[in-house]
């Protein structure tokens, strides 16, 4: 078999073959997108060059202890150890399903506490100051503007905006079809000016509905689907053009759209459905951040604050 080089060099001898059906594990069976892919395998990989003199399935928990201990004294976040452990915990479940170990040996190691931490949330005002500083006399505003209106709307991915279609839009049921993480597709509705917004960018790009071969919602200059990249800058020049000086990113807009829902007493199953979180857990987070708005409201208009 061939070495495994997926951005993150050869991988050695011994682990070949087992990272190479890691891979196709995660991709094919557990269905995780190809940022998650590579993570995964990047921290397995990084195991394997500890390692590279013993086979994966000769790994006991006192030799990863040590792996784990030597990563932890190099100074890397509590978070980037809990995702390193948890990454390390799914290879050895892979090797469990595939009888090459009969146990996995990261059973028995503690992952480290994390703290929650609540995201950046934008006020209601913000967010209609960012969408409204859109220039709309530029050949790209229409564009831009329906981005923003988008996200806020349906608190989308990033990742779930660069890959939304023509063929997604449901407009008169008033919703949108949204592929998410693993390939898996939802039903989220969008509001009415979301909709305005694309269709004054579908008329002005004078894009048709009916079109096979540029199905792709929201291009470039060029005709082509935006990038990661694109849509960040966007995010980071309409705040600054709306004077929002709080550090943002597309995402930011997905966490306002849930805590906003919430704060107006949405159901938090619905806003679970419609952010696409496999766990009501994930969700709850917003609860958190509602929580932290009502008491500032309560320290700050208290008579005796």
């Amino acid at each position: 078999m061939q070495p495994v080089n997926s951005d993150m060099g050869t991988v050695p001898g011994l682990w070949r073959e087992p990272v190479a059906g890691f891979r196709t594990y995660l991709m094919l069976e557990r269905g995780l997108s190809a940022n998650t892919v590579s993570a995964y395998l990047s921290d397995a990989v990084k195991l394997a060059e500890y390692s590279s003199g013993i086979r994966p399935e000769d790994m006991s928990s006192d030799r990863l202890g040590a792996f784990l201990t030597d990563e932890y004294e190099a100074g890397i976040s509590k978070r980037t150890q809990a995702r390193f452990l948890s990454s390390l915990n799914c290879f050895f479940d892979y090797m469990v399903l595939e009888h090459r170990m009969e146990a996995n040996p990261c059973a028995r190691l503690d992952a480290p506490k994390l703290s929650r931490r609540l995201p950046v949330v934008l006020s209601v005002d913000e967010v209609c100051a960012i969408i409204d500083s859109v220039d709309l006399s530029g050949p790209l505003g229409h564009r831009n503007r329906a981005i923003l209106d988008v996200m806020y709307s349906c608190g989308l991915r990033v990742s779930e905006v660069i890959t939304l279609r023509i063929s997604d839009l449901f407009f008169e049921e008033g919703f949108i079809r949204v592929t998410g993480k693993g390939d898996k597709q939802r039903l989220v509705p969008i509001g009415g000016p979301a909709i305005r917004s694309v269709e004054n960018y579908l008329a002005q790009s004078k894009r048709g509905f009916t079109s096979r071969t540029d199905d792709v919602l929201f291009l470039n200059r060029r005709g082509k689907p935006l990038s990661r990249v694109m849509v960040f800058n966007i995010v980071r020049l309409q705040a600054e053009a709306a004077g929002v000086t709080k550090v943002i990113s597309p995402h930011t807009f997905r966490h306002s759209f849930a805590t906003h829902l919430v704060e107006n007493g949405a159901d938090l199953r619905a806003v679970q459905q419609m952010l696409g979180h496999e766990s009501i857990l994930t969700t709850e987070i917003y609860t958190h951040v509602d929580s932290v708005h009502i008491r500032e409201s309560v320290i700050n208009h208290h008579p005796r604050k």
